[in-house]
């Protein structure tokens, strides 16, 4: 799998770049901080959806280390 479909990945506070639903056909990342993880499974194929600090809600697609 790659970054951010396994939920034990996320954590609260952590730097991300997800794909919001309106930029899901163009694939633009949006950067941000975790302030929720909002999947409840501990995987999906998509990306784990989250909200960041900013409000913004989306899937996961890379987790800036």
């Amino acid at each position: 799998m790659s970054q951010g479909q396994k939920r034990a990945e996320i954590k609260y506070g952590m730097n991300v770049g997800i794909v919001l639903k309106e930029d899901q056909s163009t694939g633009y990342i949006t950067y941000g901080v975790v302030q929720k993880i909002l999947t409840n499974s501990p995987t999906h194929p998509h990306g784990i959806k989250v909200r960041l600090m900013s409000g913004e809600v989306g899937r996961v697609k890379e987790i800036v280390r």
